[in-house]
């Protein structure tokens, strides 16, 4: 039976190689906040939405919901009905309520306002998960305050 040694140069070359091969995600995950998302099952916008997250440095989690039971779980966590869209998260204690950039949600976990959280109603072109942000088109990121009203938290412009 034969021992084989390896010499300290050999390991560490070994290891740099695994470093090198593992894909960014991978070393990005459990880096960040976590995040819960309530979503269709079937939805693509929200599964890029997801992956945008996810190349951030969040970890995520998802939980299949539809129709009137995804729509009580935003009602009933504080989203008002005209600033539904198509999925939910909730990180630390806050709502995201639709396709907000992941640079309104960090600044939302650094400034900590008393609010329910943040919501892009609708599902506009370019947000991140809806197309390309080259071709964005105007929107707001809202913040939804804990009486239930709404104030504009970030503007994106037309790109």
């Amino acid at each position: 039976m034969t021992q084989t040694t390896y010499s300290r140069r050999t390991l560490l070359i070994c290891a740099a190689t695994l470093v090198a091969g593992s894909p960014l995600k991978v070393l990005a995950q459990g880096a960040g906040p976590a995040i819960h998302v309530m979503k269709d099952p079937n939805c693509g916008c929200c599964s890029a939405w997801i992956e945008i997250l996810e190349n951030d440095g969040f970890t995520v989690t998802t939980e299949a919901s539809t129709g009137t039971l995804l729509m009580r779980y935003k009602l009933d966590s504080g989203i008002p009905q005209e600033m539904a869209s198509c999925h939910t998260g909730r990180v630390e204690d806050y709502m995201i309520e639709g396709h907000v950039p992941v640079a309104d949600i960090r600044r939302l976990l650094d400034e900590l306002p008393d609010a329910v959280g943040l919501a892009v109603p609708g599902m506009p072109y370019g947000s991140p998960g809806m197309g390309p942000e080259t071709e964005r088109e105007a929107y707001d990121v809202f913040l939804i305050r804990r009486d239930g009203g709404t104030e504009v938290f970030s503007h994106h412009a037309v790109a």
